[in-house]
């Protein structure tokens, strides 16, 4: 059975300032997420859904499913702040989504195989598709889950901060991985980030952080709902609390429940985070087709 690709293309890009995955970076005109969709058709991927906001989706179907019908197979699922478990209610006020563990439990009964998940605004590379693909592609148990780690000193901008989920690897597999933000740059160049005392720690630039290029087995799913229910007894009254990924997979890496073996790339990473980024990554996508790694236009019929 081929893998699903699972594409997070909820957000708005509020740092960024619009919406990141119309965005055309690529010499033809191209987004971030029709390489993603290339990448996942050659790396063997069989059908791709996206999770997106519902009063996005007459524009999602025009201007970016329409580029695939003759590609992949394609679904579409729904993120909403009151898309809750029966018994809970949106607090007064909260008006954004629960964040990006949320948006995956919104395939709970699409997604039956195997399945990768991505940012739709992140560019990950051929290579790192392919590593994830063979992986899935492989028979897999219950809690045998995957992710593509990638160098933190590779995943930061010059033009603001980001989060990361930071991990810790133990022979071959995760061991911790913990959602730190406000990852950048210092004064003296140092990468660091603010601890839950909000005190500033040094990163080694070697240090391998999530990208949300994760692997999955459908029982992630059924976890990913049990989980959001205790973390709304915690947090349901909370208009900013978020339901991370790497929140979920570490509870169940030390639950027993769930296993993740580190996958090694050679793919480069990079992406639009702040709208000072853009000119980089225009260049970097131009240089790839120079170079002949990605057809222009890449999407031909």
């Amino acid at each position: 059975m081929k893998p699903t690709l699972y594409v997070l293309a909820a957000g708005m890009g509020s740092r960024y300032g619009g919406l990141k995955q119309l965005d055309p970076v690529g010499p033809g005109g191209e987004t971030i997420m029709d390489y993603s969709i290339y990448d996942a058709v050659r790396a063997g991927f069989g059908k791709v859904v996206f999770v997106i906001r519902k009063d996005f989706e007459q524009d999602f179907r025009e201007k970016v499913l329409s580029k695939y019908i003759d590609l992949i197979p394609t679904e579409v699922v729904f993120q909403s702040v009151d898309s809750l478990p029966e018994g809970y209610t949106v607090p007064e006020g909260r008006t954004k989504p629960w964040g990006t563990n949320h948006a995956i439990m919104m395939a709970h009964g699409i997604i039956n195989e195997p399945f990768a998940v991505i940012n739709a605004d992140d560019f990950y590379g051929r290579d790192a598709f392919e590593v994830i693909a063979r992986e899935l592609s492989q028979e897999k148990k219950p809690g045998e889950y995957c992710m593509v780690g990638f160098r933190v000193g590779n995943t930061v901008t010059e033009n603001g901060t980001v989060s990361r989920g930071v991990c810790t690897v133990k022979d071959g597999h995760l061991d911790t991985v913990v959602e730190r933000k406000s990852i950048g740059y210092d004064a003296d160049h140092e990468i660091v980030f603010k601890d839950e005392n909000d005190t500033i720690q040094t990163l080694d630039p070697n240090t391998p952080v999530s990208m949300n290029l994760w692997g999955f087995t459908p029982d992630y799913l059924d976890h990913s709902v049990s989980e959001f229910r205790k973390f709304l007894d915690e947090n349901g009254t909370s208009l900013t609390a978020e339901y991370f990924i790497p929140t979920v997979v570490d509870t169940l890496v030390h639950r027993g429940d769930a296993k993740v073996k580190m996958l090694d790339t050679t793919s480069k990473w990079f992406g639009v985070t702040y709208a000072e980024d853009r000119p980089m990554v225009v260049e970097r996508l131009a240089a790839l087709h120079r170079e002949g790694q990605y057809p222009t236009p890449l999407l031909s019929k």
